[in-house]
Protein backbone atom coordinates (compact mmCIF):
# COMPACT_ATOMS: atom_id res chain seq x y z
CA UNK A 1 0.00 0.00 0.00
CA UNK A 2 1.64 3.39 -1.11
CA UNK A 3 1.40 6.83 0.52
CA UNK A 4 -0.89 7.83 -2.08
CA UNK A 5 -3.79 5.07 -1.42
CA UNK A 6 -7.09 6.94 -0.54
CA UNK A 7 -7.21 4.30 2.03
CA UNK A 8 -4.00 5.76 4.06
CA UNK A 9 -5.01 6.65 7.35
CA UNK A 10 -8.81 6.29 7.14
CA UNK A 11 -10.18 3.42 9.71
CA UNK A 12 -13.70 2.11 9.08
CA UNK A 13 -14.18 4.09 5.99
CA UNK A 14 -13.79 7.63 7.74
CA UNK A 15 -12.51 10.77 6.02
CA UNK A 16 -10.24 11.28 9.03
CA UNK A 17 -6.64 11.57 8.15
CA UNK A 18 -4.27 9.47 10.70
CA UNK A 19 -1.54 6.48 10.77
CA UNK A 20 -2.01 3.64 8.58
CA UNK A 21 -3.95 0.29 9.68
CA UNK A 22 -2.33 -2.64 10.38
CA UNK A 23 -4.93 -5.02 10.43
CA UNK A 24 -5.36 -3.69 6.50
CA UNK A 25 -1.53 -3.46 6.00
CA UNK A 26 -1.63 -7.51 7.44
CA UNK A 27 -4.28 -8.44 5.57
CA UNK A 28 -2.74 -7.03 2.29
CA UNK A 29 0.47 -8.45 3.07
CA UNK A 30 -1.58 -12.27 2.90
CA UNK A 31 -3.19 -11.78 0.10
CA UNK A 32 -0.44 -11.13 -2.05
CA UNK A 33 1.49 -13.85 -0.77
CA UNK A 34 -0.97 -16.14 -1.14
CA UNK A 35 -1.17 -14.83 -4.73
CA UNK A 36 2.23 -15.10 -5.49
CA UNK A 37 2.05 -19.32 -4.47
CA UNK A 38 -0.99 -19.13 -6.94
CA UNK A 39 -4.03 -19.97 -3.86
CA UNK A 40 -6.98 -17.93 -2.82
CA UNK A 41 -6.87 -16.91 1.03
CA UNK A 42 -10.14 -18.47 2.66
CA UNK A 43 -13.23 -16.58 4.38
CA UNK A 44 -12.77 -17.73 7.75
CA UNK A 45 -9.03 -16.81 7.66
CA UNK A 46 -7.98 -13.75 6.78
CA UNK A 47 -11.53 -12.32 5.05
CA UNK A 48 -10.96 -9.86 2.71
CA UNK A 49 -14.03 -7.48 4.16
CA UNK A 50 -14.30 -5.51 7.04
CA UNK A 51 -17.40 -7.23 8.26
CA UNK A 52 -17.40 -9.22 10.98
CA UNK A 53 -13.97 -8.96 11.67
CA UNK A 54 -12.98 -5.53 11.71
CA UNK A 55 -11.33 -5.95 15.25
CA UNK A 56 -9.98 -9.16 15.24
CA UNK A 57 -6.20 -10.60 13.41
CA UNK A 58 -6.24 -12.29 10.84
CA UNK A 59 -4.66 -15.97 11.17
CA UNK A 60 -1.63 -16.82 8.32
CA UNK A 61 -2.35 -19.86 6.70
CA UNK A 62 0.44 -21.97 7.50
CA UNK A 63 0.17 -24.82 4.68
CA UNK A 64 0.38 -22.56 2.25
CA UNK A 65 3.32 -20.73 4.02
CA UNK A 66 5.39 -23.72 3.99
CA UNK A 67 5.22 -23.76 0.35
CA UNK A 68 6.85 -20.59 0.04
CA UNK A 69 10.06 -21.67 2.70
CA UNK A 70 10.49 -24.70 0.55
CA UNK A 71 11.37 -23.08 -1.94
CA UNK A 72 14.04 -20.63 0.11
CA UNK A 73 15.26 -23.22 1.32
CA UNK A 74 15.57 -25.11 -1.89
CA UNK A 75 17.32 -21.72 -3.07
CA UNK A 76 19.57 -21.50 -0.36
CA UNK A 77 20.84 -25.48 -1.02
CA UNK A 78 21.26 -24.33 -4.84
CA UNK A 79 23.33 -20.88 -3.56
CA UNK A 80 25.54 -23.22 -0.67
CA UNK A 81 26.45 -25.64 -3.62
CA UNK A 82 27.24 -22.84 -6.11
CA UNK A 83 29.83 -21.90 -3.25
CA UNK A 84 32.14 -24.67 -3.65
CA UNK A 85 33.17 -23.27 -7.51
CA UNK A 86 36.90 -21.66 -7.37
CA UNK A 87 39.13 -20.37 -9.92
CA UNK A 88 42.73 -21.95 -9.94
CA UNK A 89 45.53 -19.49 -11.60
CA UNK A 90 48.21 -20.85 -14.19
CA UNK A 91 50.52 -19.59 -11.30
CA UNK A 92 49.27 -20.94 -8.72
CA UNK A 93 48.23 -24.42 -7.30
CA UNK A 94 44.64 -25.29 -5.00
CA UNK A 95 45.00 -27.08 -1.71
CA UNK A 96 41.84 -28.83 -1.08
CA UNK A 97 40.80 -29.31 3.12
CA UNK A 98 38.16 -31.36 4.35
CA UNK A 99 37.54 -30.56 8.18
CA UNK A 100 41.02 -28.80 7.90
CA UNK A 101 43.15 -32.31 6.83
CA UNK A 102 44.48 -32.07 3.59
CA UNK A 103 42.78 -33.93 0.49
CA UNK A 104 44.13 -33.05 -2.75
CA UNK A 105 46.04 -30.73 -4.75
CA UNK A 106 44.36 -28.96 -7.68
CA UNK A 107 45.52 -27.68 -10.77
CA UNK A 108 44.80 -24.55 -12.51
CA UNK A 109 41.18 -23.61 -13.84
CA UNK A 110 37.87 -23.93 -12.58
CA UNK A 111 37.33 -26.40 -9.51
CA UNK A 112 34.69 -27.71 -7.35
CA UNK A 113 34.52 -28.56 -4.07
CA UNK A 114 31.97 -29.68 -0.91
CA UNK A 115 30.51 -26.33 0.35
CA UNK A 116 32.11 -24.50 3.95
CA UNK A 117 31.80 -26.10 6.31
CA UNK A 118 32.69 -29.70 4.97
CA UNK A 119 35.74 -28.68 2.64
CA UNK A 120 37.88 -25.38 2.26
CA UNK A 121 40.35 -24.48 0.17
CA UNK A 122 43.68 -22.95 -0.19
CA UNK A 123 45.39 -21.07 -3.03
CA UNK A 124 49.32 -20.95 -3.13
CA UNK A 125 51.72 -19.10 -5.57
CA UNK A 126 53.90 -21.48 -6.68
CA UNK A 127 56.20 -19.95 -9.36
CA UNK A 128 56.42 -16.57 -7.72
CA UNK A 129 59.79 -15.78 -6.97
CA UNK A 130 59.90 -14.36 -3.06
CA UNK A 131 62.93 -12.81 -1.63
CA UNK A 132 64.20 -12.73 1.87
CA UNK A 133 66.95 -9.98 3.13
CA UNK A 134 69.80 -10.97 5.54
CA UNK A 135 71.59 -8.24 7.48
CA UNK A 136 69.44 -5.24 5.76
CA UNK A 137 66.17 -4.28 5.08
CA UNK A 138 65.12 -2.57 1.79
CA UNK A 139 68.65 -1.06 1.35
CA UNK A 140 72.37 -1.51 2.35
CA UNK A 141 71.76 1.14 4.38
CA UNK A 142 69.27 -0.09 6.97
CA UNK A 143 71.43 -2.66 8.39
CA UNK A 144 70.70 -5.28 11.37
CA UNK A 145 73.96 -6.20 13.18
CA UNK A 146 72.61 -8.79 14.55
CA UNK A 147 72.42 -11.02 11.45
CA UNK A 148 75.10 -8.73 9.53
CA UNK A 149 78.06 -9.17 11.45
CA UNK A 150 79.90 -12.83 11.14
CA UNK A 151 83.02 -14.41 12.68
CA UNK A 152 85.93 -15.51 9.91
CA UNK A 153 88.12 -18.70 10.75
CA UNK A 154 91.19 -15.89 11.30
CA UNK A 155 89.21 -14.95 13.85
CA UNK A 156 88.07 -11.32 12.34
CA UNK A 157 84.50 -9.56 12.79
CA UNK A 158 82.83 -9.19 8.93
CA UNK A 159 79.86 -7.06 8.11
CA UNK A 160 77.65 -9.50 5.13
CA UNK A 161 74.75 -8.69 3.84
CA UNK A 162 72.81 -10.75 1.05
CA UNK A 163 69.87 -11.97 -0.33
CA UNK A 164 68.14 -15.20 -1.11
CA UNK A 165 65.30 -16.14 -3.87
CA UNK A 166 62.66 -19.18 -3.76
CA UNK A 167 60.26 -20.85 -4.81
CA UNK A 168 57.78 -23.27 -3.74
CA UNK A 169 58.18 -26.56 -5.18
CA UNK A 170 55.86 -28.32 -3.12
CA UNK A 171 53.00 -26.17 -1.90
CA UNK A 172 52.24 -29.15 0.42
CA UNK A 173 54.99 -29.18 2.66
CA UNK A 174 54.97 -25.44 2.51
CA UNK A 175 51.59 -24.93 4.30
CA UNK A 176 52.00 -27.94 6.89
CA UNK A 177 55.27 -29.19 7.20
CA UNK A 178 56.21 -26.10 8.98
CA UNK A 179 54.44 -23.60 11.00
CA UNK A 180 56.17 -20.06 9.32
CA UNK A 181 58.16 -21.34 6.52
CA UNK A 182 59.38 -18.01 5.15
CA UNK A 183 60.86 -17.52 8.69
CA UNK A 184 62.70 -21.08 8.33
CA UNK A 185 64.35 -19.82 4.93
CA UNK A 186 65.77 -16.64 7.22
CA UNK A 187 67.12 -18.85 9.93
CA UNK A 188 68.42 -21.77 7.70
CA UNK A 189 70.14 -18.89 5.48
CA UNK A 190 71.66 -17.25 8.36
CA UNK A 191 73.04 -20.70 9.56
CA UNK A 192 74.41 -21.66 6.27
CA UNK A 193 76.12 -18.49 5.71
CA UNK A 194 77.70 -18.16 9.33
CA UNK A 195 78.74 -22.08 8.22
CA UNK A 196 80.74 -21.05 5.03
CA UNK A 197 82.08 -17.62 6.33
CA UNK A 198 83.52 -19.59 9.51
CA UNK A 199 85.56 -21.96 7.73
CA UNK A 200 86.77 -19.01 5.07
CA UNK A 201 89.80 -16.63 5.76
CA UNK A 202 88.41 -12.64 5.67
CA UNK A 203 90.29 -11.77 2.65
CA UNK A 204 88.71 -14.87 1.28
CA UNK A 205 85.03 -13.64 1.91
CA UNK A 206 85.72 -10.16 0.76
CA UNK A 207 87.71 -10.54 -2.52
CA UNK A 208 88.58 -13.40 -4.40
CA UNK A 209 85.65 -15.90 -2.67
CA UNK A 210 82.53 -14.03 -2.41
CA UNK A 211 80.84 -15.92 -5.80
CA UNK A 212 82.11 -19.25 -3.70
CA UNK A 213 80.70 -18.27 -0.35
CA UNK A 214 77.27 -17.50 -2.22
CA UNK A 215 77.42 -20.99 -4.07
CA UNK A 216 78.76 -23.15 -1.36
CA UNK A 217 75.90 -21.40 1.19
CA UNK A 218 73.28 -22.00 -1.31
CA UNK A 219 74.22 -25.72 -1.56
CA UNK A 220 73.90 -25.79 2.30
CA UNK A 221 70.94 -23.94 2.58
CA UNK A 222 68.89 -26.12 0.38
CA UNK A 223 69.95 -29.23 2.44
CA UNK A 224 68.86 -27.78 5.33
CA UNK A 225 65.32 -26.76 4.03
CA UNK A 226 65.23 -30.69 2.38
CA UNK A 227 65.68 -31.71 5.33
CA UNK A 228 63.14 -30.63 6.90
CA UNK A 229 60.92 -30.91 4.41
CA UNK A 230 59.72 -26.99 3.66
CA UNK A 231 58.75 -27.83 0.52
CA UNK A 232 61.53 -24.94 -0.71
CA UNK A 233 63.51 -24.33 -3.93
CA UNK A 234 66.20 -21.32 -3.37
CA UNK A 235 66.95 -20.04 -6.61
CA UNK A 236 69.74 -17.61 -6.18
CA UNK A 237 71.54 -16.00 -2.83
CA UNK A 238 73.27 -12.73 -3.92
CA UNK A 239 75.80 -10.97 -1.79
CA UNK A 240 74.96 -7.77 -1.59
CA UNK A 241 77.68 -6.20 0.07
CA UNK A 242 80.79 -7.48 2.36
CA UNK A 243 82.77 -5.25 4.33
CA UNK A 244 84.58 -5.02 7.70
CA UNK A 245 82.83 -3.50 10.75
CA UNK A 246 82.82 0.34 10.94
CA UNK A 247 84.76 0.99 13.47
CA UNK A 248 88.02 -0.94 12.27
CA UNK A 249 87.16 0.33 8.55
CA UNK A 250 90.18 2.90 8.46
CA UNK A 251 92.96 0.14 10.24
CA UNK A 252 91.08 -2.17 7.79
CA UNK A 253 92.15 0.08 4.76
CA UNK A 254 95.57 0.87 5.77
CA UNK A 255 96.60 -3.11 5.52
CA UNK A 256 94.44 -3.58 2.07
CA UNK A 257 96.55 -0.49 0.82
CA UNK A 258 99.82 -2.45 2.51
CA UNK A 259 99.33 -5.15 0.84
CA UNK A 260 98.47 -3.80 -2.62
CA UNK A 261 101.41 -1.84 -2.58
CA UNK A 262 103.21 -5.12 -2.06
CA UNK A 263 101.77 -7.05 -4.63
CA UNK A 264 102.73 -3.91 -6.58
CA UNK A 265 106.15 -4.12 -5.50
CA UNK A 266 106.30 -7.90 -6.51
CA UNK A 267 104.57 -7.15 -10.19
CA UNK A 268 107.12 -4.56 -10.49
CA UNK A 269 110.29 -6.81 -9.45
CA UNK A 270 108.81 -9.75 -11.74
CA UNK A 271 108.55 -6.99 -14.96
CA UNK A 272 112.44 -6.16 -14.23
CA UNK A 273 113.20 -10.28 -13.87
CA UNK A 274 111.30 -11.20 -17.24
CA UNK A 275 112.62 -8.34 -19.13
CA UNK A 276 116.36 -9.29 -17.67
CA UNK A 277 116.80 -13.12 -17.63
CA UNK A 278 115.41 -13.32 -21.12
CA UNK A 279 118.08 -10.95 -22.77
CA UNK A 280 121.00 -12.56 -20.16
CA UNK A 281 120.18 -15.93 -21.49
CA UNK A 282 120.04 -14.91 -24.91
CA UNK A 283 123.65 -13.23 -24.58
CA UNK A 284 125.00 -16.48 -22.99
CA UNK A 285 123.57 -18.24 -25.78
CA UNK A 286 125.05 -16.12 -28.39
CA UNK A 287 128.16 -16.55 -26.88
CA UNK A 288 128.16 -20.01 -26.65
CA UNK A 289 127.41 -20.12 -30.20
CA UNK A 290 130.00 -17.24 -31.11
CA UNK A 291 132.48 -20.13 -28.90
CA UNK A 292 131.17 -23.14 -30.92
CA UNK A 293 131.80 -21.09 -34.45
CA UNK A 294 135.12 -19.75 -33.49
CA UNK A 295 136.10 -23.53 -32.05
CA UNK A 296 134.77 -25.23 -35.63
CA UNK A 297 136.48 -22.16 -37.44
CA UNK A 298 139.90 -22.91 -35.61
CA UNK A 299 139.66 -26.84 -35.64
CA UNK A 300 138.88 -26.60 -39.52
CA UNK A 301 141.69 -24.51 -39.75
CA UNK A 302 144.38 -26.57 -38.43
CA UNK A 303 143.06 -29.01 -40.63
CA UNK A 304 143.46 -27.16 -43.52
CA UNK A 305 147.17 -25.91 -42.66
CA UNK A 306 147.67 -29.65 -41.62
CA UNK A 307 146.86 -31.26 -44.91
CA UNK A 308 148.07 -27.96 -46.76
CA UNK A 309 151.28 -28.49 -45.20
CA UNK A 310 151.76 -32.44 -46.23
CA UNK A 311 150.87 -31.06 -49.61
CA UNK A 312 153.84 -28.79 -49.81
CA UNK A 313 156.00 -31.08 -48.38
CA UNK A 314 154.81 -33.96 -50.61
CA UNK A 315 155.69 -31.21 -53.81
CA UNK A 316 158.70 -30.22 -51.85
CA UNK A 317 160.17 -34.31 -51.17
CA UNK A 318 159.72 -34.13 -55.18
CA UNK A 319 161.42 -30.63 -56.01
CA UNK A 320 162.55 -28.98 -52.90
CA UNK A 321 164.62 -26.13 -54.42
CA UNK A 322 161.41 -25.01 -56.32
CA UNK A 323 159.23 -25.44 -54.00
CA UNK A 324 161.37 -23.50 -51.42
CA UNK A 325 161.78 -20.80 -54.34
CA UNK A 326 158.12 -20.32 -54.78
CA UNK A 327 157.15 -20.09 -50.88
CA UNK A 328 159.52 -18.02 -50.35
CA UNK A 329 158.06 -15.61 -53.67
CA UNK A 330 154.39 -15.84 -52.27
CA UNK A 331 155.13 -14.45 -48.93
CA UNK A 332 157.37 -12.12 -50.29
CA UNK A 333 153.88 -11.36 -52.35
CA UNK A 334 151.98 -11.29 -49.78
CA UNK A 335 154.07 -9.45 -47.49
CA UNK A 336 154.83 -6.39 -49.78
CA UNK A 337 151.27 -6.29 -50.88
CA UNK A 338 150.42 -4.81 -47.41
CA UNK A 339 152.66 -2.59 -47.54
CA UNK A 340 153.45 0.30 -49.57
CA UNK A 341 157.26 0.67 -48.87
CA UNK A 342 159.53 -1.79 -50.65
CA UNK A 343 163.63 -2.74 -49.58
CA UNK A 344 165.08 -4.70 -51.86
CA UNK A 345 169.12 -6.10 -51.55
CA UNK A 346 170.71 -5.70 -55.32
CA UNK A 347 174.25 -6.52 -54.20
CA UNK A 348 172.94 -9.94 -53.45
CA UNK A 349 172.62 -12.61 -55.56
CA UNK A 350 169.29 -14.11 -56.31
CA UNK A 351 167.47 -15.62 -58.68
CA UNK A 352 164.80 -12.79 -58.98
CA UNK A 353 164.88 -11.36 -62.48
CA UNK A 354 161.51 -8.76 -62.49
CA UNK A 355 159.08 -7.86 -59.48
CA UNK A 356 156.09 -5.31 -60.57
CA UNK A 357 156.05 -3.38 -57.30
CA UNK A 358 153.58 -0.98 -59.05
CA UNK A 359 151.14 -3.71 -60.47
CA UNK A 360 151.54 -5.14 -56.70
CA UNK A 361 150.07 -1.98 -54.94
CA UNK A 362 147.71 -1.94 -57.67
CA UNK A 363 146.48 -5.46 -56.58
CA UNK A 364 146.57 -4.44 -53.50
CA UNK A 365 143.97 -1.60 -54.13
CA UNK A 366 141.80 -3.68 -56.08
CA UNK A 367 141.37 -6.25 -52.87
CA UNK A 368 140.28 -3.52 -51.03
CA UNK A 369 137.60 -2.65 -53.43
CA UNK A 370 136.43 -6.12 -53.83
CA UNK A 371 137.04 -6.47 -57.61
CA UNK A 372 140.53 -8.72 -58.21
CA UNK A 373 140.54 -10.47 -61.92
CA UNK A 374 142.43 -13.53 -62.80
CA UNK A 375 144.92 -11.41 -65.35
CA UNK A 376 145.35 -8.90 -62.65
CA UNK A 377 146.58 -11.94 -60.02
CA UNK A 378 148.24 -13.08 -63.05
CA UNK A 379 150.11 -10.01 -63.97
CA UNK A 380 151.27 -9.57 -60.52
CA UNK A 381 152.69 -12.99 -59.84
CA UNK A 382 156.61 -12.42 -59.69
CA UNK A 383 158.76 -14.15 -62.51
CA UNK A 384 160.44 -16.95 -61.73
CA UNK A 385 163.55 -17.61 -63.68
CA UNK A 386 163.72 -20.27 -66.04
CA UNK A 387 166.62 -21.75 -64.78
CA UNK A 388 165.20 -22.56 -61.40
CA UNK A 389 162.27 -24.02 -62.93
CA UNK A 390 164.46 -26.15 -64.48
CA UNK A 391 165.91 -27.69 -61.66
CA UNK A 392 163.09 -28.94 -60.13
CA UNK A 393 163.26 -31.98 -62.19
CA UNK A 394 166.35 -32.69 -60.66
CA UNK A 395 165.46 -34.10 -56.84
CA UNK A 396 167.59 -33.33 -53.99
CA UNK A 397 167.48 -33.92 -50.25
CA UNK A 398 166.43 -31.05 -48.07
CA UNK A 399 168.97 -28.97 -47.05
CA UNK A 400 168.93 -27.67 -43.24
CA UNK A 401 169.23 -24.31 -43.45
CA UNK A 402 166.34 -24.63 -45.79
CA UNK A 403 164.19 -26.75 -43.84
CA UNK A 404 164.87 -23.79 -40.98
CA UNK A 405 163.80 -21.41 -43.58
CA UNK A 406 160.47 -22.65 -44.15
CA UNK A 407 159.68 -23.17 -40.95
CA UNK A 408 160.14 -19.98 -40.09
CA UNK A 409 158.05 -18.79 -42.88
CA UNK A 410 155.35 -20.80 -41.45
CA UNK A 411 156.22 -19.66 -38.18
CA UNK A 412 155.25 -15.84 -39.44
CA UNK A 413 152.59 -16.75 -41.40
CA UNK A 414 150.93 -18.01 -38.26
CA UNK A 415 151.96 -14.96 -35.90
CA UNK A 416 150.32 -12.64 -38.82
CA UNK A 417 146.86 -14.48 -39.15
CA UNK A 418 146.72 -14.49 -35.45
CA UNK A 419 147.48 -11.14 -35.46
CA UNK A 420 144.48 -10.38 -37.98
CA UNK A 421 142.28 -12.44 -35.86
Amino acid sequence: MSINDPKWGNRGGGDNQGPPDLEELWRDFNRRLSGMFGRQPGRGGDGGGDSGGGDRMPELNFRQFGGGVGLILALAVVIWLASGFYIVDASQRGIVLQFGRFVEATEPGLRWRLPYPVQTHELVNQTGVRTVEIGYRGSERNKVLKEALMLTDDENIVNIQFAVQYILKDPQQYLFNNRNADDSVIQAAETAVREVVGKSKMDFVLYEGREQVAANAHKLMQDILDRYATGIQISKVTMQNAQPPEQVQAAFDDAVKAGQDRERQKNEGQAYANDVIPRARGTASRLLEEADAYKGRVVAQAEGDASRFRQIYTEYAKAPEVTRQRMYLETMQQIMSNSSKVVIDSKGSGNLLYLPLDKLIAATAAQASGAVTPEAAAQTRPQVPAAAVAADNSPAPPRPDALSGESRTREAMRNRERGDR
